[in-house]
């Protein structure tokens, strides 16, 4: 019998200890892990090992699981604001964000821990004892469970009832995740402690293990045979550096729009209100621009115009229509708030101040750089954002071209299924949102908004051809990607996430 140096390392280990898991005995002996279970699986067709294999599932924190320690759960934020009193809805609206608030008040009702009765809530018994805990169960679990994955019968010695505290945690967008560990344990067998105790040829070993030139030139290869390898076998995990998912997909996005023949453009992110609003037609009065939506700057306070002839002909369009067949807003237009400075609350500020010093086409451009609002954070919006904005400038071009435009990209990015449905923007007419279906969803997921620029929009800048447009968010295209439902879970730093996402998916 034709042994290789792994094997006879690994059976005189286990001739001593009897039984060993794989890193006992590479603890013991000369060889690694991985070698350790090549050998024991090679050793087990021999007859001479045998292996055990046995499951057991562990839990781990997930990354929302992470942000309720940071932050607390929601019904508890939601009970420490009531107290020992009653208080309306409309009160506790304006201390928490609207996702806690709405979160909380769902666990309040099914925990029984709160009643909620003509718009005010009151704590129940229950409630009053839970507001009481030092530390709340489910909280305790998740810090246990923050540093390494934990198995069930751990967290039973941690608390009470902790089947419930972990089904509550797994159904919380999976604030903890399920993680089935194999373990494995090599054993000798009779035969091979009589192989041992025989004595092992060391030297001789008949097998091919790397086919070389040597071997192929001298045809030894047809007189020996190749060493069988089970791909399936355990191994050392290894983590390579690799970049981030996200950025993998925005340099899909990238790519895909330089293969239609568009060019990347760039613009500044502290941008003034004249090009983020004005000169998209959106009125002076409308809500977007209201302090609670924009971030407006203290320094600099204000940007400078460009040249008063723009400046001039945008004001009339504002507020009489220009030289179209428009009324405008028919509202007085102020300079000094068209001055405002803004980080931008969109890229098409990027894209109209590009048309406005390139107004003769043929123009096929796109950008991806962030964008900015005052948002409350939740599960689907953050204040700091990745959009795609894009613009075709042509003599001939028409809706029809705008729909192909789109579900070319859509199609490319992986989607089957693409839809538009009718929308509005206040710079485009007509506009349309696109949608894509989602099979894992069973629906259909919106991804933004596109449309033809009006006349309003492109006259005073002296644009005098059709102009296609879109701006798409790409963190709810990411997620459907990459199978997130939170999208603050692109910005973390789950180092376990990114060593697990795939690369490459086929």
């Amino acid at each position: 019998m034709d042994f290789r140096s792994h094997e006879v390392g690994v059976l005189k280990v286990l001739s001593d200890l009897g039984s060993a898991s794989p890193a006992e005995v590479a603890g013991v002996g000369d060889v690694d892990e991985s070698g350790v279970m090549r050998a024991g699986l090679e050793l087990q067709e021999k007859g001479l090992v045998e292996i055990e294999e046995s499951s057991e599932i562990f839990f781990e924190i997930g990354g929302e699981g992470r942000r309720l320690l940071e932050y607390g759960l929601p019904e508890d934020r939601v009970l420490s604001f009531v107290g020992d009193g009653v208080s309306s809805l409309g009160s506790l609206s304006q201390e928490l964000e609207g996702d806690v608030l709405n979160i909380g008040l769902g666990w309040i009702r099914d925990k029984g821990l709160g009643e909620i009765v003509g718009g005010e809530i009151k704590l129940t018994d229950k409630g009053r004892d839970r507001l009481e805990l030092e530390e709340k169960p489910e909280l305790k679990v998740l810090r246990f469970l923050s540093d390494e994955p934990k198995s069930m019968g751990s967290v039973e010695q941690l608390v009470d009832n902790p089947e419930s505290i972990l089904d509550e945690l797994l159904s919380r967008n999976q604030a903890v995740q399920k993680v089935e560990k194999v373990s494995r344990e090599l054993k000798i067998t009779d035969k091979g402690r009589k192989v041992v105790r025989d004595g092992l040829d060391r030297d001789f070993d008949n097998y091919i293990h790397e086919l070389t030139p040597e071997l192929i030139s001298s045809g030894e290869w047809r007189e020996r045979e190749f060493r069988k390898y089970d791909v399936t076998a355990s191994t050392q995990p290894v983590y390579p550096g690799k970049r981030h998912p996200y950025q993998l997909i925005l340099d899909d996005i990238r790519r895909i729009f330089r293969d239609m023949g568009f060019k990347e453009i760039k613009g500044r992110t502290v941008e003034s209100s004249f090009w983020n609003f004005d000169a998209l037609f959106q009125p002076q009065d409308h809500p977007a621009r209201e302090m609670q939506d924009t971030f407006y700057l203290e320094t600099p306070n204000e940007l400078d115009l460009p040249d008063d002839e723009l400046v001039s002909r945008v004001k009339k369009m504002h507020e009489e229509g220009g030289e179209l067949d428009s009324t405008g807003w028919r509202d007085p237009w102020s300079r000094s708030l068209s001055k405002k400075a803004v980080l931008r609350t969109h890229t098409t500020s990027t894209t109209i101040s590009y048309l406005a010093r390139n107004p003769r086409p043929p123009e096929k451009v796109f950008s991806i750089d962030r964008a900015y609002r005052r948002e409350t954070i939740d599960a689907t919006h953050l204040p700091q954002f990745y959009q795609l904005e894009g613009i075709v400038l042509g003599e001939k071009l028409s809706f029809n071209n705008l729909l192909g435009y789109l579900s070319t990209f859509y199609s490319r990015m992986g989607f089957d299924e693409i839809r538009f449905r009718p929308g509005y923007f206040p710079y485009t007419e007509p506009s349309v949102e696109p949608e894509v279906y989602v099979e894992e969803l069973g629906e259909w997921v919106e991804l933004g908004g596109a449309g033809v620029f009006r006349r309003e929009v492109t006259k005073p800048i002296g644009v005098e051809h059709p102009v296609l447009a879109w701006g798409l968010g790409i963190g709810r295209l990411a997620m459907l990607k990459l199978g997130l439902t939170d999208l603050r879970d692109l910005y973390q730093s789950d180092i376990d996430w990114l060593r697990r996402n795939p690369t490459c998916r086929l």
